[in-house]
């Protein structure tokens, strides 16, 4: 029997997670919402694609919490975009609301499940999500640095007219103005980036990655990005239900690792059945480390926005 997968929030980026999932075909898939019909159509829909792809694998959408009981992995894409006059603290206390209520149900129907935190701010969520469920740090993961780090590889396969799957990039940090690119880590066919291309091209490029969801936003002029995260959100919930033991820059609460203590940011880890199996810690240089620390104190004061400190 297939694994089940429920994500909460069926707009763009859940509705579109929900058809990758159903495509790669490792779990059944419940989609919900607040808003009656918008789930149950878009989950008929991507069904109606089975006989075309050939997926055996069951889509269904609901507004009922019950539907998603026993479910291995959750996403939540659940939260309000930022609307234009609403500040980053009303954003952050109106999802802050939102995910909390999501995570009581989720808590309710699923205590055994994983978490694949997706709402934004998403290492602030993602810490949330770790205390209002009470689960341990190893099954509340948020997806960051896949999604970062498939940016920044894009666009070093474009200016090297390589291959994507040639390119191994690690993005680590906050997700958003926070991330931490390192590039000597980063390789192309084994070889360091740094050794590829000069220094103002490679910072070129990582600057690009940073802004790379406000890139898409300015240029969808309306909405953001949901192809490419509902990539990283299909990747993580896969190494999870299929126990692959990828190791991918995933937000993580960490405790002690790379000196950082009671923070979520983005760092390697190993996915596996039970979650986070382990944090993989890089040697890093001291300037590094310094900007991994800086990072993590950025997530700290949104933490302590949410009065959770």
């Amino acid at each position: 029997m297939p694994a089940k997968i429920s994500i909460i929030g069926a707009g763009n980026v859940g509705a579109t997670s929900a058809q990758r999932i159903a495509e790669l075909g490792y779990a059944d898939v419940v989609l919900v919402d607040i808003v009656e019909g918008l789930p149950q159509g878009k989950a008929l829909d991507i069904q109606q694609s089975a006989p075309v792809i050939n997926f055996k694998t069951a889509v269904t959408g609901t507004n009922d919490y019950r539907d998603t009981a026993g479910s291995k992995v959750v996403i939540i894409t659940a939260g309000l975009p930022r609307k234009p006059g609403m500040t980053r603290d009303q954003l952050l206390a109106a999802n802050a609301e939102i995910v909390t209520g999501v995570i009581n149900n989720i808590v309710k129907y699923s205590p055994e499940c994983i978490i694949l935190m997706v709402s934004n701010p998403l290492d602030a969520m993602t810490y949330l999500a770790v205390k209002a469920s009470r689960f341990p740090r190893k099954r509340v993961v948020g997806l960051s640095g896949v999604l970062d780090s498939a940016r920044l590889s894009t666009f070093i396969a474009g200016e090297l007219k390589v291959s994507p799957k040639d390119i191994s990039a690690w993005v680590l940090g906050a997700h958003g103005k926070g991330m931490v690119v390192i590039p000597r880590l980063t390789t192309v066919r084994g070889k360091p980036l740094t050794g590829l291309l000069p220094e103002e091209t490679i910072n070129k490029l990582v600057e690009r990655a940073v802004q790379g969801g406000a890139e898409i936003v300015g240029l969808l002029k309306s909405g953001s990005a949901f192809y490419a995260p509902s990539a990283g959100i299909a990747r993580m919930a896969e190494s999870i239900v299929r126990d692959k033991k990828e190791i991918l820059p995933c937000a993580a609460l960490l405790d002690g690792e790379y000196g950082i203590k009671d923070s979520v940011i983005g760092v390697p880890v190993k996915l596996g059945r039970g979650g986070i199996e382990q944090i993989v810690e890089f040697d890093l240089t001291a300037e590094e480390k310094r900007l991994l620390y800086d990072s993590a104190e950025g997530i700290k004061e949104l933490i302590k926005q949410m009065g959770l400190k």
